[in-house]
């Protein structure tokens, strides 16, 4: 039989990795939903776009570092080394604010 401080403790790590599971989904479905959006647009529209809304969420509080991270870990697979750069730099930016 487990004690409460090990029965607590793995009641916290199944929270925490429950919570992670479901903001790596959420993160993912905007991804897609992200990449569905401007399918066709060039990079320039869509990274303009991306920027002015994440800015707005991030001046808004709805946005965190974490989050804006974990897009950058989602999205960057699928871009090539110049775009994840281009990216890496936006998320940055991004940050500072």
């Amino acid at each position: 039989m487990k004690s409460f401080k090990e029965y607590a403790k793995d009641t916290k790590s199944q929270k925490a990795e429950a919570q992670a599971q479901a903001n790596g989904a959420a993160t993912e479905e905007l991804t897609k939903k992200i990449a569905s959006a401007y399918h066709g647009k060039s990079n320039a529209d869509m990274l303009k776009s991306i920027l002015a809304e994440a800015e707005k969420s991030k001046r808004a509080g709805t946005l965190s570092n974490e989050e804006i991270e974990r897009f950058y870990q989602t999205f960057s697979p699928m871009l090539d080394s110049a775009q994840r750069k281009k990216l890496r730099a936006v998320v940055e930016k991004l940050k500072q604010i």
